[in-house]
């Protein structure tokens, strides 16, 4: 089968992506899969890259002579990437698409709209799922009708009344955090000690959506919990993100500095079940196929809070998701085969 691997991406997580990507393509097994490579850049623009994949992994992909502009069409008719090469165009038949691709413009259920138009099987989660995961308000409210607890918030947008917001903010009580609705690996995210520091990061998260969410602060440390499957779910080992200071913000979530995370988590067998179950309710909840990393947060008094879930979770060889997968018994190689397996299930 011919995966066309999409990385990159006009997204602030495009660094991230080209990690995962390469690890990735060098954990696909080549009896089963041919990969068949595109990057996209920072500006949007598609190209069909066939050169080493360190050049992926180091930032380099675009220098050389190893890309050719490239596309998706939607149509259907078409099941194949167009590769252009001066006035000739190439063919590549594609069986599925695997989407690397972290953050805004591909994460977000774009480039999976994309893939349903044009009746190709898409790794992961669908348009439906990609959209409602990647907006943290509409996700929460989904999960409370589950029945799941989520932190108080409010939504702000644009134009907002600051005196409101202030009295709301006082309301859930500081520390408090203030997040764009639709952003990953905590760009944006802002922990608020007290009502000075509310609005300068209200402002800074409109830089990255145009919404933005002000979410109490739940006592506590965040648990993580891989899920695998369409109908039948698997899970992987809980994990725990062990905190020095402050929160798990995006420096801390790829060079852990202070943090550490272990896997299996800190905690009794019983409550591993109970956060699993809890994961698989959010998962089904939201739509989800394929696989996806709930993040929750156990609280000291036991309690199970949602906080999001990553449809594109990072796949480098230390990444949570591998890890948690790893620990329960299936390794990269294998969740790379099972994600393209579950992507060509009716």
């Amino acid at each position: 089968m011919n995966i066309l691997v999409l990385f990159g991406g006009c997204s602030p997580e495009y660094s991230i992506s080209l990690q995962s990507a390469a690890s990735v393509i060098r954990q696909m097994d080549r009896e089963k899969f041919t990969p068949i490579l595109v990057g996209i850049t920072r500006e949007g623009d598609w190209y069909h890259f066939t050169g080493d994949v360190k050049s992926i992994a180091d930032g380099t992909w675009q220098q050389g002579v190893s890309c050719a502009p490239a596309a998706l069409t939607p149509n259907r008719s078409e099941p194949y990437l167009l590769v252009y090469k001066g006035e000739a165009t190439q063919q590549i038949p594609i069986d599925v698409v695997f989407p690397v691709l972290h953050g805004q413009n591909g994460e977000d259920g774009t480039v999976q709209g994309l893939c349903a138009l044009k009746g190709i099987p898409v790794v992961g989660c669908g348009p439906l799922a990609s959209a409602l995961c990647m907006d943290k308000d509409r996700a929460h409210k989904l999960a409370q009708k589950a029945g799941i607890f989520v932190p108080r918030s409010f939504l702000l947008q644009p134009g907002f009344e600051e005196e409101n917001a202030l009295k709301k903010a006082d309301a859930l009580g500081y520390p408090l955090f203030v997040k764009p609705v639709k952003a990953g690996s905590s760009f944006g995210v802002v922990k608020v000690a007290e009502e000075n520091g509310l609005l300068p990061a209200i402002r800074d998260a409109f830089s990255y959506d145009g919404e933005v969410m002000v979410e109490e602060a739940v006592p506590g440390f965040e648990v993580g919990c891989a899920v695998m499957g369409n109908r039948e779910l698997f899970t992987g080992e809980i994990d725990e993100v062990e905190l020095a200071d402050g929160f798990f913000d995006f420096t801390e979530k790829y060079n852990l500095i202070t943090s550490k995370i272990h896997v299996p988590a800190r905690i009794s067998p019983a409550k591993a079940v109970e956060l699993k179950e809890a994961a698989k309710e959010i998962y089904r909840a939201l739509g989800c196929r394929g696989f996806a990393r709930v993040d929750l947060f156990l609280t000291p008094r036991g309690q199970i809070f949602f906080n999001e879930v990553n449809t594109i979770p990072g796949f480098t060889a230390h990444s949570r998701f591998p890890s948690m997968m790893k620990a329960a018994g299936m390794p990269l190689k294998e969740v790379i085969t099972r994600a393209i397996q579950l992507a060509v299930e009716s």
